[in-house]
């Protein structure tokens, strides 16, 4: 996932696999599941087949000596690729947070009277 955190931001990288890798390692990070883990067995689909494919996905659109540049940088920098980890989730979380401060504004405002 570091390597594909590192590819997000590679100017290597086509545009479309930048996507992919953006997407795959948001959607890994995000506490939101596509399908709710409490869900009996169709909760952790996403854990097990969705995210896996999207790694897949993403990796074989990035170029593959960049990719496997990427992986080294990722394994050189281990201390360093926990800190991508952190900053993704913080991206994540405050744009839950902005999500959920725009939705309460526009209730507030729709449900006054006018």
């Amino acid at each position: 996932m570091a390597a594909l955190s590192l590819a997000a931001v590679d100017p290597r990288v086509p545009w479309y696999a930048k996507a992919a890798a953006a997407a795959v390692a948001a959607y890994a990070l995000s506490p939101i599941d596509l399908i709710p883990d409490f869900i009996p067995v169709l909760g952790y689909l996403d854990d097990v087949v969705i995210v896996p494919l999207g790694v897949v996905l993403a990796v074989r659109l990035v170029p593959r000596d960049v990719m496997n540049e990427l992986r080294a940088t990722a394994r050189a920098r281990s201390g360093a690729a926990g800190n991508l980890g952190v900053v993704g989730a913080a991206i994540v979380v405050l744009l839950w947070i902005v999500g959920v401060v725009l939705a309460l504004r526009w209730a507030l405002h729709s449900s006054q009277p006018r």
